[in-house]
């Protein structure tokens, strides 16, 4: 199981398996119940599909003090991540959105050759590989090390390991504080929050930033992204909850941007409290009163989203019964942890879709978890022809349909299944 006590620095009360993260309270409220469902990264081998195969529930709770939103930890960290199938590398317009982060924080901070810049949860060196290019001195931080491998074969400097205070310490002895933290898509994957952002305030130079991505809670529940829920992800936020995390240990929060990565993200920026040289922008306040008039300080506001959520895998599975009884093939593409939240919770097998494609190697040959749904190459569409391609990982929907766009030969359509089934 999860560590589930905080260290002892954080002078916080013991926490749980059945407490949140944050303040302790207990797990009361419920926000979203998708049943049980397996590690969504937990692809299977051809000898696996007939073994037992551990299911977990997918039972989301919201607080009603700090209304943070969170699932219960039932596996480690380790577990998930020590051996992990995930490689950001694999999608374009996530390096390009990579790239493009790295030309603006050196634009805008002025990180140079004497900089340093840590990455946690730097995965295969997606990001960092633009600032080697730069000549900017870094490190990685990535606890699995066959993702940590693929990144130090490309140059970037790697260390597997999970951050928290311990290794930001460690760093820090090393002479090895830093001028820029960032985190894209890490901090929802963290069990212990409090270590996590205690780590980062440890690690950060006097006048450093820490940026940090995140898909944003209002965006997941105006757009129905029930399925980017998974096992993996501990927990979910606005930015008021957010704020308050980083407050807690002596940070500020004075900038955000907007981002539509992964269906609507926050890219935060944070610093030392007791830093002055970085007023708090206009574009923070705003968000906050946006997110106060929205009711996300009112357990009102987090009430109907379970029924939406039921009414979205209606409308799906009448599709996808509809297709089938008219003789239609369906395949799929993409073998995401989104996708695999989404198969589960609507009971879609091999009945509905006859297989998935997917362009990282490490998956082509393997079987989703809980559905055994068959994963191979791109090209098995263009041999197969189907009549539909469900389009999983539908946040990067534009460029599969860019590359995909082949099908149309034989009258072949693209389906989006978030927010709403939508057939292109």
């Amino acid at each position: 199981m999860v560590q589930t006590t905080n260290k002892s620095h954080n002078n916080k009360p013991k926490l749980t398996n059945s407490s949140f993260r944050l303040c302790n309270n207990p797990l009361t409220h419920t926000f979203v119940d998708l049943g049980m469902s397996p590690l969504c990264e937990s692809y299977l081998s051809l000898e696996q599909i007939n073994q037992e195969e551990p299911f977990y529930p997918l039972h989301v709770h919201v607080c009603d003090h700090c209304y943070l939103v969170q699932l219960e930890s039932y596996v480690s960290p380790e577990h998930i991540f020590t051996e992990y199938a995930y490689f950001s590398s694999y999608a374009d317009t996530w390096l390009q959105h990579a790239q493009d982060y790295t030309d603006l924080m050196v634009e805008r901070f002025g990180f140079d050759q004497e900089s340093h810049v840590v990455e946690v949860a730097s995965n295969d060196g997606y990001l960092l590989q633009y600032f080697v290019e730069k000549n900017i001195p870094c490190l990685g931080v990535e606890p699995a090390a066959n993702v940590a491998k693929v990144a130090t074969d490309k140059g970037v400097p790697t260390l597997v390991e999970f951050f928290g205070v311990e290794c930001a310490q460690k760093l820090v002895e090393q002479g090895k504080q830093a001028d820029l933290i960032l985190g894209n898509n890490v901090l929802a994957q963290v069990p212990d929050l409090n270590d996590f952002v205690a780590g980062m305030k440890i690690l950060l130079k006097a006048e450093g930033v820490i940026t940090i991505e995140f898909p944003h809670l209002m965006c997941l529940m105006a757009e129905n992204q029930f399925d980017t829920i998974y096992h993996e992800h501990f927990s979910y936020f606005s930015f008021i909850t957010a704020q308050k995390i980083f407050a807690g240990h002596g940070l500020t929060l004075f900038d955000v941007e907007e981002l539509s990565t992964h269906g609507g993200s926050l890219r935060i920026y944070a610093r030392h409290q007791e830093d002055d040289s970085k007023p708090i922008s206009d574009r923070a306040i705003a968000l906050i009163e946006r997110e106060q008039q929205a009711g996300f300080t009112e357990m009102e506001c987090y009430a109907n989203f379970d029924e939406q959520v039921k009414e979205t895998k209606r409308k799906l599975l009448t599709f996808l019964i509809t297709a089938k009884r008219e003789g239609k093939t369906i395949a799929g593409y993409g073998a995401p942890g989104k996708g695999n939240t989404l198969l589960n919770y609507c009971g879609i097998r091999t009945d509905f879709i006859d297989y998935t494609v997917d362009r990282n190697p490490y998956k082509q040959g393997m079987f989703l978890p809980g559905t055994h749904i068959p994963i191979y190459h791109p090209d098995k569409i263009m041999e197969t022809k189907p009549d539909y391609v469900l389009i999983l990982p539908w946040n990067f929907k534009d460029e599969i349909i860019k590359q995909m766009s082949g099908i149309k030969e034989w009258g072949g359509k693209f389906v989006i299944p978030i927010p709403e089934v939508k057939v292109l």
